[in-house]
This record gives C-alpha cells, sequence and structure tokens, in this order.
C-alpha cells in the first residue's frame, strides 16, 4: 500500500544511489518507489534506462578501466531503445514535477546520443533548466542529481554540436550554462557523478576555447576568453584531496595536466603579445595593476602544470624523448625572458620580483633535468637563467656541459647520419655559442677573454670549412673526430645566424688583443677582428646596421686611430632610418633604440674630438641627451628623496622636493646609467680642451648632480668645503662669480668674454649640461671659482693643459694632418648598398704595430686623414630586422650594485680632483682625492667582512672593472700627481710607488712615476736636502698649498750644505754633461788605483748629486716598467707612456729606438681623444 514518508525517503535513496554511481541498488530503489509511488512513472523509468546505458558502456568497453563508461563512443546493442515510445509519453505525461521531467528529457537525449542519433539527440536534449523551467525561482534547492543532469545536458549538447562542426554553437552552450551552474564548481560535498561529469564539460570546453583561441587570435581581446579555464580552476580547486573519475574528452582521453597545458599556453599568449587582461570570471585579487594580476594566475597554474608534468613522467631510457618537458621547459623560457625584460617593472612581479622569478624558474629547469637525459635545450636554458642573475661561474658549468654534449652528438648524427630531434639545430648552437662569447668579453677579466678567444677559434675553424664548402658527411666525420664543430645541415643554415658566428668570433678576437701579453701577436687578432666584424655587417647576411656590431668594430677601428672609417660608420648607424618594432619594447623598455645609440653617440663624440672637431664632438655629446626630445622624459621629476647633498648640490639649487614622474633613467640598468654619466665627463673634457679647466672646474658640480639623480644615496657623505677666493681677487669680481656660477659649456658668455675667452662652442646658455631639467638656483658663494687673474696665470704658465692624468702635453700633436710623412690612402667612398664591411678596408685597416726595434731610416705609421673633409654621410642603407639582445637582462645583487656604484663615485670625484688640479685648486683636488679614498677603504672594509668568499681586493669580479686594489692605486696616482702640481716630487714618487704596491700595471702611475726617476737620472731632479730649510717664511709658502702659483715661488734647493760657507756653485743643470764626464774619470781613476775598493762617496750633508749607479738603477727602473707597460693591451696606445719610453732612449743613448717611439707617439696624438677610448661602454666591445 502507498506510503507518502516512505516514497519521499526511497526516491532520496534513488537520488543518492545514482549521485554515487551505486547502480547496483538503483533496481531494488525503483521497485520500492514505484510501490509506495505509482503516480511517479517518469522518475522509475528514467532510472531505469539510465542504468541500461550505463552498463551497456561499460559491457562495450571492458578494457578501458580508466576510460569513463560513457565519454568515449556510443554503445551498441541497448536492449532499453525499444523503452524511447514509453519514455515519450512519460515527459509528455509530467506535469508535477518539473525536475522528474527535466532528468527524463535529458536521459532520452543521452540514449539518441549513444545510439549515434546526434541530430535526434540534440533536438531531444533540454537546455538549461532556468529557460526549461522558468517558473522555478530558486535554483539553488535543486537536487544534486538535477544538477548532474543540466551538465550532461549541456556536454552532449556541445558534443553534437561540434561533431557537426558548429564550434561556435557548442562555445555558446557551454558559455549559457555556466552562470547556473557556478555552484557545481565551488561545492565541496559534490559526488562522484557529479564531479564525473562537471569534469567532462569543462575538459570538452577547455579544448574547444582552446581550438577556438589557436585559430582566431581575435578571441584574444573577448573579455571572457578564459572563463572556461577559469571555472576549471574553480573546480580544481573544489576537488582537492578527493578521487577524480579522470578528465576525458569527446574525441578520446584527455589527460588533465592538457587542461592546465592549453590554460597556460593562452596565458602565456596574453603575456607575449601584451594583450589586455581578460576580466571575466576572475577571482577577486588585491592587486592592483593588470600585469600583477596576470603574472599571479600565470604563476599558479604553471605550478600545477609543472607538478602534474614531472609526477607523471619517467626518467628516460638514453632512446627516449621527452618533446612534452622540453616543450614545457620552452614556454617557460619565454614567459621569463618578458618578466625579466625592461618592459615588466619589479612591482608588477609580486613578491621577491625578479630574484623570485628567476630562481623559480631554475628550480623548474632542474627539476626538468631530472625528466630529460642530456637535454640541450634544458642546459642551454640554465646557461642563460644563471647569466641573469649573475651567477657566472654555474652559467659556465652549464655552457660547457652543453658545448660537450652538443660536439658529441653532432658528431654522432655525422656519424650514423640519424639525426636527433632533442639536439639543437645549428642556428641554435652557434646563437647559444655567440652569446657566451659576448657574456665572457663582457664581464670578465683576463681568463673570461682567453676562454672567449678558445671558443672564438673553434667558430673561425667552423667558418673557414664553411667558406671552403667543406661540410660533407666525411669532412664533417673528420672535423668530429680533431674536435671541432661540426654542422648537421649547413645548407639550412639561417644568414642571421651566420652573422652572429662572424660577430661573435671578432669579438673574441679583439677582446683577447687588449688582454694578451704577446704584443707581437697583438695587430694580428685585430686585423682577425676588423675582418670579422665587418663580414657580420654585411647585407648578405641580413644583420644590416647592427648596433652591437657597429660598436664594436668602430671602437676597434678608433683603438688603431682608423677614425675616417669609424666615423663614417657609426653615423652611418646613427642615422640610419630605422622602422621601430613596437613588440621589442615589450623586452627592451621604452625608448630602446634610443638607449641603444647612447655607446655611439659618445663613441663619435670622442672620435670627433681626436680629429680636433671639438663642435661636432660637443654636439654628439648632446645628440645623446637630444635624441630623447624632452629632458624631462629621460630624467623625468623625481626628487632626491633624502639623498646626499653635498655643497655643490644645495648651490645648484637641487632641493629635495616633491616631485614623482619617473624618467627613462629610472628603467636603465647600471651600466647604461654608467654611459650617461660617462658621457658628461667627456663633455666637461672636451670643454677642459676648449676653455680651459677653470671653466671645466665650475661645470663639475654636474657630475655629482647627475650622479645623484641616476644612482640615488649610497649613504657616503660627499661634499667639498667651500674654499676660499684668491687673494688676487676683488669684491666686485668676486660678487660677479657668485651671480655667475655655473660658467659651464651652457654657462653664461657674458663671464666668457669677461675673461678675454671666446664665445663657447657649445651652444645656447640657457641650457646645462646634462640636459636634466633645471632647478631653481639658490643664492651663495660658489663651491669653486678661479678669477680673471688666476686664469690669465694659468694661461701664461701653460701654453695648454693635458687631459692626461700627468697635467703636461708633450706638444706633439701636429695642427695639421695634410703634412704627414707618407702618402695617404684615400678611404673608400660610402657604399650606396649599405655595405659597412667596407669601411673597414681590405683586412689592413688594422693599425701597425707599435715599433719594438724601428728602423733608422723610418717607421711604419698609421694612415691619417685631413681633419678638415667633409664626411661623407652616403646613402642610408636596408635596415635587416632589429633582433633581440643575445644576452638576457642581468640583475646583478644588492651587494655587487652597491660595489659597482661606489667605484662609479671614485671615478667621479678623481675626475673632479683632477679638473681642481689642473686649475691650480690644489686644496680642493686634495680634498676630492680623500673623499675618493675614503670611499675605497670603506669599499675595502666591506669587502674584507665578506662571509661568502666571492670578491677579492685584487681581483676584479664579474662585471665589475677595477678591483680595489686597483682603486687605490687610481687614487694614490691622482694624489702623486696633485704632490707633482704642488712641487713636491719626491712626495709625489712616494706616492706613485704606493699606487704601484696596490697595482703594480697602473698606467698613470707608471708614467707618472718615471718621469720622475729620468728626471733623477738626467739631475734635473735633484736630491732634498737633509737639514730642512730655515726660512720659515719660504717653508710656509711652499707648504701652502692654495694655489699652483704661489708653490712655484719657492726657492730652489740649495746646492751645498748649509752653514758651510758661502761659495757658490754652478748649477748641476748647465753642467750636467762635465759633471757626468769628471764622474766616470774619477770612478775610473779610482777603480785602477785600488781596484778592490768602491769609490768612496761624500757624507750626506756634502752631497750636491745623486750616485751615479743610483741614477743608472733610475733609468732602468724607468725603462723596465715603460715597457712592460706599453706592451700591456691597456698600454699598447697610450700616447704618454710611449712619450716617455723615447726619453728613457734617448737618455740610454737609443737614438733610433727614441725616434721610433716618437713617430709612434705622434701617430696615437694625432687620433687621440679626449678621453680614453675604454670609457665608452664599461663592457669593452660588448653592448
Amino acid at each position: 500500500m502507498p506510503d507518502a514518508v516512505k516514497a519521499a525517503h526511497y526516491i532520496q535513496q534513488l537520488d543518492d544511489a545514482r549521485c554515487e554511481e551505486n547502480w547496483d541498488a538503483v533496481p531494488e530503489l525503483v521497485r520500492k518507489v514505484r510501490k509506495h509511488a505509482p503516480d511517479r512513472i517518469c522518475l522509475t523509468l528514467t532510472a531505469e534506462i539510465e542504468l541500461a546505458i550505463t552498463r551497456a558502456c561499460q559491457k562495450a568497453a571492458p578494457q578501458d578501466t580508466d576510460r569513463p563508461s560513457t565519454a568515449g563512443g556510443p554503445a551498441v546493442g541497448i536492449e532499453v531503445a525499444s523503452h524511447i515510445p514509453n519514455l515519450i509519453t512519460a515527459i509528455e505525461n509530467e506535469t508535477q514535477h518539473p525536475e522528474e521531467s527535466f532528468q527524463a528529457k535529458v536521459c532520452l537525449g543521452w540514449l539518441h546520443w549513444v545510439m549515434k542519433d546526434y541530430p535526434i539527440a540534440l533536438v531531444r536534449l533540454p537546455k538549461n533548466f532556468d529557460l526549461e523551467y522558468p517558473q522555478c525561482d530558486n535554483l539553488d534547492t535543486l537536487s544534486e542529481w538535477t544538477k548532474v543532469c543540466a551538465l550532461k545536458s549541456t556536454y552532449l549538447r556541445a558534443n553534437c554540436l561540434a561533431r557537426d562542426g558548429q564550434r561556435d554553437m557548442a562555445m555558446a552552450a557551454f558559455e549559457a550554462a555556466l552562470p547556473s551552474l557556478s555552484s557545481v564548481w565551488t561545492t565541496k560535498t559534490a559526488r562522484h557523478q557529479l564531479r564525473y561529469w562537471a569534469e567532462l564539460f569543462l575538459t570538452e570546453y577547455c579544448m574547444l576555447a582552446s581550438q577556438a583561441i589557436r585559430e582566431n587570435d581575435e578571441l584574444f581581446s573577448d573579455p571572457n576568453c578564459l572563463a572556461s579555464f577559469r571555472t576549471w580552476s574553480k573546480y580544481w580547486a573544489s576537488a582537492k584531496g578527493q578521487p577524480l573519475a579522470g578528465g576525458y574528452g569527446f574525441r578520446g582521453s584527455v589527460p588533465r595536466r592538457q587542461v592546465w597545458s592549453e590554460y597556460y599556453h593562452v596565458l602565456s599568449e596574453l603575456l607575449q603579445r601584451d594583450l589586455p587582461f581578460p576580466t571575466g570570471h576572475s577571482e577577486p585579487s588585491n592587486d592592483s595593476s593588470a600585469r600583477s594580476q596576470l603574472r599571479a594566475e600565470l604563476k599558479k597554474v604553471e605550478i600545477i602544470f609543472q607538478g602534474l608534468l614531472y609526477t607523471e613522467t619517467k626518467f628516460p631510457r638514453a632512446d627516449e624523448e621527452r618533446t612534452e618537458v622540453e616543450q614545457f621547459v620552452d614556454r617557460v623560457m619565454q614567459n621569463w625572458i618578458i618578466l625579466n625584460g625592461h618592459g615588466w617593472k619589479e612591482q608588477d612581479l609580486g613578491k621577491g620580483g625578479r630574484d623570485a622569478l628567476s630562481h623559480g624558474t631554475l628550480d623548474t629547469l632542474y627539476g626538468a633535468a631530472t625528466k630529460t637525459y642530456h637535454s640541450t635545450s634544458v642546459l642551454r636554458h640554465l646557461f642563460t637563467v644563471h647569466l641573469a642573475v649573475a651567477e657566472f661561474d654555474l652559467a659556465f658549468a652549464a655552457f660547457d656541459s652543453y658545448l660537450d654534449i652538443i660536439k658529441k652528438s653532432k658528431a654522432r648524427v655525422a656519424k650514423t647520419g640519424h639525426p636527433e630531434p632533442a639536439l639543437d639545430d645549428d642556428a641554435t648552437m652557434l646563437e647559444t655559442i655567440s652569446a657566451c662569447i659576448a657574456a665572457l668579453c663582457r664581464f670578465g677579466g683576463r681568463d673570461a677573454a682567453e676562454k672567449a678567444y678558445h671558443l672564438g677559434l673553434q667558430l673561425e675553424n667552423l667558418l673557414e670549412r664553411l667558406a671552403n664548402g667543406h661540410v660533407s658527411a666525411e669532412e664533417n666525420l673528420n672535423a668530429a673526430k680533431d674536435g671541432h664543430l661540426v654542422l648537421t645541415a649547413a645548407e639550412s643554415l639561417p644568414p642571421r645566424a651566420l652573422a652572429l658566428t662572424y660577430q661573435a668570433a671578432g669579438l673574441a678576437n679583439a677582446q683577447w688583443a687588449r688582454m694578451t701579453y704577446d704584443s707581437e701577436s697583438r695587430t694580428h687578432f685585430q686585423q682577425k677582428a676588423v675582418h670579422c666584424l665587418s663580414k657580420s655587417l654585411s647585407p648578405e647576411l641580413g644583420l644590416g646596421v647592427d648596433v652591437r656590431g657597429v660598436f664594436a668594430l668602430g671602437t676597434l677601428l678608433a683603438e688603431q686611430r682608423n677614425l675616417h672609417y669609424a666615423i663614417n660608420l657609426v653615423k652611418t648607424a646613427l642615422l640610419e632610418d630605422v622602422d621601430i618594432d613596437e613588440s621589442q619594447e615589450l623586452y627592451r623598455g621604452p625608448c630602446w633604440r634610443e638607449r641603444s645609440l647612447i655607446p655611439l653617440w659618445h663613441l663619435l663624440a670622442l672620435m670627433l674630438s681626436a680629429q680636433e672637431d671639438y663642435v661636432m664632438a660637443a654636439r654628439a655629446c648632446e645628440g645623446a641627451m637630444e635624441q630623447f626630445k624632452d629632458p624631462f622624459i629621460l630624467f623625468g621629476t623625481r626628487s632626491l628623496n633624502g639623498a646626499y647633498q653635498s655643497e655643490h648640490l644645495n648651490e645648484a639649487g637641487v632641493e629635495d622636493g616633491g616631485y614623482t614622474s619617473h624618467g627613462i633613467v629610472d628603467e636603465m640598468d647600471d651600466f647604461e646609467k654608467e654611459s650617461l654619466l660617462e658621457i658628461k665627463m667627456t663633455q666637461l673634457a672636451i670643454l677642459e680642451l676648449v676653455e680651459g679647466p677653470t671653466v671645466a672646474v665650475n661645470a663639475s658640480s654636474e657630475l655629482l648632480t647627475l650622479f645623484t639623480r641616476l644612482f640615488g644615496d649610497l649613504d657616503q657623505k660627499v661634499e667639498l668645503t667651500k674654499p676660499e677666493l684668491p687673494r688676487t681677487a676683488t669684491t666686485a669680481v668676486a660678487k660677479e662669480q657668485i651671480r655667475n656660477r655655473r660658467a659651464s659649456v651652457f654657462g653664461s658668455r657674458s663671464i666668457r668674454s669677461g675673461r678675454g675667452m671666446r664665445q663657447s662652442i657649445f651652444g645656447s646658455h640657457d641650457k646645462n649640461l646634462t640636459g636634466i631639467p633645471p632647478v631653481p638656483q639658490a643664492p651663495g658663494a660658489p663651491a669653486v671659482q678661479v678669477t680673471n687673474n688666476e686664469y690669465a696665470q694659468s694661461k701664461r704658465k701653460s701654453h695648454s693643459l693635458s687631459r692626461s692624468g700627468s697635467g703636461r702635453r708633450h706638444s706633439l700633436r701636429r695642427k695639421s694632418r695634410s703634412g704627414s710623412q707618407g702618402a695617404i690612402e684615400a678611404p673608400p667612398p660610402m657604399p650606396v648598398n649599405g655595405n659597412l664591411a667596407d669601411y673597414a678596408g681590405k683586412d689592413g685597416a688594422a693599425a701597425a704595430p707599435p715599433p719594438e726595434e724601428p728602423p733608422i731610416d723610418g717607421v711604419q705609421r698609421t694612415n691619417s686623414f685631413d681633419s678638415n673633409e667633409e664626411y661623407n654621410d652616403g646613402e642610408a642603407s636596408v635596415l635587416a630586422q632589429v633582433y633581440g639582445s643575445l644576452l638576457p637582462v642581468i640583475h646583478f645583487s644588492q651587494e655587487h650594485s652597491k660595489r659597482k656604484r661606489k667605484a662609479i663615485l671614485i671615478k667621479v670625484w678623481l675626475t673632479i680632483a683632477g679638473f681642481y688640479r689642473r686649475a691650480g685648486l690644489v686644496a680642493d683636488a686634495q680634498q676630492a682625492c680623500t673623499e675618493a679614498q675614503n670611499i675605497v677603504q670603506a669599499l675595502e672594509a666591506e669587502i674584507l667582512n665578506d662571509t661568502t668568499g666571492d670578491v677579492s681586493l685584487r681581483e676584479a669580479g664579474w662585471g665589475e672593472n677595477k678591483s680595489t686594489e686597483e682603486l687605490y692605486a687610481d687614487v694614490w696616482a691622482e694624489k702623486g700627481y696633485l704632490s707633482v702640481a704642488c712641487g713636491k716630487p719626491y712626495e709625489a714618487r712616494a706616492d706613485f710607488e704606493t699606487a704601484l704596491t696596490h697595482f703594480p700595471d697602473h698606467a698613470a702611475a707608471i708614467v707618472g712615476l718615471s718621469d720622475i726617476l729620468l728626471d733623477i737620472y738626467s739631475e734635473k731632479l735633484l736630491p732634498p736636502p737633509v737639514v730642512p730649510s730655515l726660512n720659515l717664511e719660504d717653508s710656509m709658502l711652499s707648504d701652502n698649498p692654495t694655489s699652483l702659483q704661489a708653490t712655484t715661488k719657492s726657492p730652489e734647493l740649495p746646492l751645498q750644505p748649509l752653514g758651510l760657507g758661502t761659495a757658490k756653485i754652478e748649477s748641476k743643470l748647465d753642467k750636467g754633461e762635465d759633471n757626468l764626464k769628471n764622474g766616470m774619470a774619477a770612478l775610473k781613476l779610482k777603480s785602477v788605483s785600488s781596484p778592490n775598493k768602491s769609490p768612496e762617496l761624500p757624507p750626506p750633508h756634502k752631497a750636491t748629486s745623486l750616485p751615479l749607479h743610483d741614477r743608472l738603477a733610475a733609468r732602468d727602473r724607468a725603462y723596465g716598467l715603460l715597457s712592460g707597460l706599453t706592451k700591456l693591451g691597456t698600454g699598447w696606445n697610450n700616447s704618454e707612456a710611449w712619450f716617455t719610453l723615447a726619453r728613457a732612449y734617448q737618455e740610454s743613448g737609443q737614438v733610433d729606438k727614441a725616434k721610433g717611439a716618437l713617430w709612434w707617439c705622434v701617430e696615437l696624438e694625432d687620433g687621440k681623444g679626449a678621453r680614453e677610448w675604454t670609457c665608452v661602454d664599461a663592457g669593452g666591445y660588448v653592448l
């Protein structure tokens, strides 16, 4: 007899049994429902048919135990097909229970679907429940089995539409069902069937969405393009810790990780194309920016997919491939390149920034290494990422493994003829080797340059075999046996890879030429470098006017004094009309083209100054800044935020304002910022050459201003005391200079005209040197001022002031180069097809080697060019495709950056000290040296307290230009020249000696010490008196370092001991030769009379000269120091060293060698820039 209570109970049990997939209990429950609720015909019939379909599907595919019972394909021989009319009748008669009617319709459509009647199934299947039964207001009260049927209906409808080719309609069906089923994805109590059909629903939806996005890029602009994947993510999060039935699509099994793979692919495409972030169905986030949200979502998906992939992948056998792992790693690296680039800011990357990003990528790569066997792509990526985090030792260890494996693999392919799919292709191999050479040359020292040179030799051998056509299988096998690189498909090698190979070989030779101790081979290395770099710029290789190649070749030619070719080459690159690829801004950052050209502008300025075209040189310095159109674009209006301010900066009006706008400099790394600072120093050096050091002194405060803007506060007190005005300055002049304290190259013309100086060559007076936006002028006395009289005295004292640290010009520079000895070879015309390789000549553009033993009748010399000839710009060549840098964006540790910035600040202070010294302001120069020395001492303390052992005092680390000991040498060398300026040669000698104890190859210290030693030998410098002078007035005057003029008025050292008579002794400077002859004769006579006794020396208080042996030792030591310096890569083109060496030759009677050295010095001075060539870029020849 029917019982309503029992009926409700059994109906609920029937729903629970179906939800739990307890099909064995369904028949008994159906019987009990029919007994107690005979009117629920639609419900019981639907349950019976569902049971029959399930068992029929399980019977059709018993071998696929892991395969879902209904997802694979329709079952055959279903006996319940005869019940279709009865089910239709039951549906039509059911009016009281809409949920049971909906369930029956879904069951009917499911039955047609498994019978392959897809069109009929599509007609029978209902749409969403809320559309079928709008009278039901609260959808949350639906039973769980009704929700399962809703999922099933949507899935089957979309499947039928997709089978019919109506993918868009299928996607629309899925999208329409998402809102009504939102509770399904987040429920924590979902049972087996609900999760089962939910996963089928979502996997089908995600795969269709992925296919649509891959075929139609316009879908990326849809805010809901990630709706399916985000819904899948919610479902995955709700199912954590519970067993899942599987995720299989309609066309066969689909591993869950493939859904995550497609999700990761779509997010990666959004990142790499820099598309708007889709907000549809996204979870609430605290991240303010869209990029932060994209990065967080990408990271979450990457972690989940990586976990599934690595868990389900076993380590392969030697003959197996792990393509999916390597594809995932490649995708991770493509994303990492974008995230690590200049286009993304630190705050967009979330917690940890770039450091956490790169180390997370390293974890991914090392995990991939445990799932692959000798994967060249994984090792290549390890090299790149370790390089990006400045772990150079690990990076080059990974590269060594990569090179060893790929050489053996290429040799194996050459031997067997069977290709290996997982092996890097030839182009990738060559680009990786080129990147390694570039990194070694840019960030390493001599050992790194030697390693780069050996890699370059392998590339040269490969290029030679390619040029000769020796790339057959047999020839490759022979080359592989000899340990050489071989190509597996040389005929398909792209021209760009070949150009990069030539460029890398040229960089390796150029860097080794600078580092090698073999002076005789240096010219050979330079010639090979010029040839390879010129070849890399050939139009047939497709590289075109590549900035890196142009810079390397231009710098190399400038060092060899081939200025005409180098200037034309650089000007062509700067004037090239480039179609800017906006997509590269995502990696390189804003204004990347202008930023990459800064070193070229600097190089052009130095070369023009070497031709004494100071107007164009100054304009080139301005061009580096003006290419950004507006100084506010470059520097912004950001305040100093409490950074240190010296008295110079305070007087300059640099106040800690409330500005918040950032400029391009805030996006630059330390190397780019250093390039801007070096251009500023070059501007001041040109200013000093043209208008004297006094004007440069007044403009030197801008160096500190620029340094503060670029690098901020280093917690270092940097200030100079305000010097007293010279006594010769009148009050009126002092007040005038207070009102016009910044007499820089863009300073007031009235000041210069008042001094009798010609109008500034540098342009308008309303600008400043750096281009930093103007700041309010603060009243007060200037930090450094020089009066008219002082300037006139300094001009009378010396006709010219040197740009070198010695403060001395050799007067060997000829005003007109048209009178150079020897024929002048005409430069080749500028090619109309943009063949930049022709600018370097026929491999003969390298300068002649410095004279070791020059012939008597002449010396080999490089060609000189007329400074007045017009520059031939030629026609603009067609630029090849602009591509990214070989090297990743490298982020050094904070400790390394702090050390590097301190080294830069030391250079700034020493540069300022040089300006003060040459202007005669000795006190300020001494104080600037003291500031530099304090910074060096602080740097030394930091290194000594370092516990990692990665840094050393004597060795410059990776990415550092100078070691701490060399920085000490710089300071002591500048102190030595300051002592020379004060008329204290013996103190200068001690300073130079101290410099050499810190760094034995310091060029400036060697030249300064050698000058003093040769003065001692020639007796131009007399020995110091044993008894100090009793003239208090003179001694106080001589000890007062206020001005250079006061020190020059001190009396000469007496030639006899004090208190031993008033007889005058003739000066040794007038009778040096007679005294030397008499001394030699006396020495011979003494040796004859008493051969076993050395000549007796006079007592110190009676000595008027040094013994001959001491003088000879001084001369020989000077010769030894200079001879070694001129053989080094840092001194082979040092004109001051060659000039002093010529003097050493002359003093020792080697006239022919002296002539040769002087002629070589003439050639070097003939093409010498305002500063050394190495200041152009901190990375040597590599940008």
